[in-house]
C-alpha cells in the first residue's frame, strides 16, 4: 500500500507539469493579455491591435481599420506604440513590468519553480498577493461545495437505494419523474424560482439574497451565527444540489440493481440472509465504488464551475467568479494559480478516492498496480 501510495503521489508531478504546459500553451496565442489590457487603460480607449508575446518576441496584429496584416519587428511595433501615444521606453518597461520580456519556456519553468513552493505572485488586476486573493473567495467556495456535496449524497443515497429495491412501482417511476425534471432544470434558473418563491420575489420574502452572514454578524452569539450562516446558504444550495442529487440518484439506483442481480445475493437468500442484512452488509459496499468514483469530479466542479452562476444570482464572491473575472480581464497569475491548486486538490482527491476503494472492498489490491 504504501508503495502504490508514493507511485500517485509521484506521478501527479508529471501530471500537473502537463496540464499546465497545455494551459501554458493555449494562453500564448490567445488574442489580448495584461500589456493591452494596460495599454487599452492608459489610452481609455479599446485596444484595435492583438499583443501576442511569446519566446520568439513581439507580434503585433492589426485589428479592423488599421491596415490589415501583420506587423512584426521593431519598425513596425513602434509604429503601433506610437500610435497608441506610447513610447518605446514605456512599453518596454510595460512588457517587462509584467514579465514578457522573457523567453516562454524561460517563464514556464520559472512559474513551475514558484507554484511548487506554492509562491503565486501577485495579481495584475489589484497587485494583491494571489493567495491572500484566493484565500479571501475560499470561505464561500468551501460553504457551497462542501454542503451542496453533503447535501446532494444524503438524498441521493437513500432514495437511490430506495428506488433499486423498489424498481419498477409507483414510487420508483415517480420519484423518477421528479428526479428527471430537476435535471431538466438548470439550476441558475432553478435558483430565479427559489429567489421569486421566497427571497422577496411574487410571494415569500423569508431569505435572504447576499452574502453569507448578515450586517453587524461580530455581535451575534454563537448560536445565532451559525443560524444565520445556514440562513444565507439555504437557496444556493438548494440550487446547486438539485442537479448533483439528481445524477447521483439514477448513478446509486443502477449501481444497486447490478449488483442485487448477481449470483452472491441469490446466494446470501437461499441461505436464509435477511434482505437488509443482504442490500447492506453486502450489496452497498461492492455498489458504493461507482459513487466513490465520482466523488472527486464532482467535488472539484461544485468548488469552481458549478458555483459560477450561483454565485453571480445570490450575489456571494467566491473563487468561481474570481475565476471568470480572470479571464476577463487576463489576470494570468490568477488564473494558472486557480488552475493549479484545482488540478492539485482533483489529484489528491482521486487519492484519496482510489484508498477508499479498499476500505470498502479489501479485495481490491493497489500494490498490483502500476499507477
Amino acid at each position: 500500500m504504501t508503495a502504490y501510495i508514493v507511485r500517485r503521489l509521484l506521478f501527479m508531478i508529471p501530471t500537473l507539469i502537463g496540464i499546465m504546459l497545455v494551459n501554458f500553451g493555449v494562453v500564448q496565442f490567445a488574442p489580448g493579455g495584461p500589456v493591452e489590457q494596460a495599454i487599452a487603460e492608459r489610452e481609455g480607449t479599446a485596444v484595435s491591435a492583438r499583443v501576442r508575446i511569446s519566446g520568439g518576441g513581439v507580434e503585433v496584429v492589426q485589428g479592423p481599420g488599421e491596415g490589415g496584416g501583420a506587423m512584426t519587428g521593431d519598425d513596425t511595433r513602434s509604429r503601433y506604440r506610437g500610435a497608441q501615444g506610447l513610447s518605446q521606453a514605456q512599453y518596454d518597461r510595460l512588457v517587462e513590468q509584467y514579465g514578457f520580456d522573457k523567453p516562454a519556456h524561460v517563464r514556464f519553468f520559472q512559474m513551475l519553480g514558484d507554484y511548487a513552493r506554492f509562491d503565486f505572485g501577485e495579481s495584475i488586476q489589484n497587485g494583491r498577493p494571489v493567495f491572500a486573493v484566493i484565500w479571501d473567495k475560499m470561505d464561500v467556495s468551501i460553504s457551497l461545495g462542501l454542503w451542496m456535496t453533503i447535501l446532494a449524497y444524503a438524498i441521493a443515497i437513500p432514495l437511490g437505494i430506495r428506488k433499486a429495491v423498489k424498481d419498477g412501482t409507483r414510487f420508483d417511476t415517480v420519484s423518477s419523474t421528479i428526479i428527471i425534471v430537476g435535471y431538466a432544470i438548470p439550476g441558475f434558473l432553478f435558483a430565479i424560482l427559489l429567489i421569486i418563491l421566497f427571497a422577496g420575489g411574487t410571494f415569500f420574502n423569508i431569505f435572504p439574497l447576499r452574502g453569507l452572514l448578515s450586517t453587524g454578524w461580530q455581535q451575534f452569539p454563537w448560536y445565532r451565527l451559525v443560524l444565520d450562516y445556514f440562513w444565507h446558504l439555504t437557496l444556493p444550495i438548494i440550487a446547486m444540489a438539485v442537479g448533483a442529487f439528481a445524477t447521483s440518484s439514477l448513478l446509486i439506483k443502477n449501481s444497486f440493481l447490478d449488483e442485487i442481480k448477481k449470483q452472491y445475493v441469490t446466494t446470501a437468500r437461499a441461505k436464509g440472509l435477511s434482505e437488509r442484512r443482504i442490500l447492506y452488509g453486502h450489496v452497498f459496499r461492492n455498489a458504493m465504488l461507482l459513487v466513490v468514483a465520482s466523488f472527486p469530479a464532482a467535488f472539484v466542479s461544485a468548488f469552481f464551475t458549478g458555483s459560477l452562476l450561483i454565485e453571480t444570482i445570490f450575489s456571494l464572491d467566491g473563487l468561481g467568479l474570481l475565476g471568470f473575472e480572470s479571464v476577463l480581464n487576463r489576470d494570468y497569475p490568477v488564473i494558472f494559480a486557480t488552475l493549479w491548486v484545482f488540478s492539485l486538490a482533483g489529484l489528491v482527491l482521486a487519492l484519496i478516492s482510489d484508498l477508499t476503494y479498499m476500505w470498502i472492498d479489501p479485495r481490491i489490491d493497489f500494490e498490483a498496480r502500476r499507477v
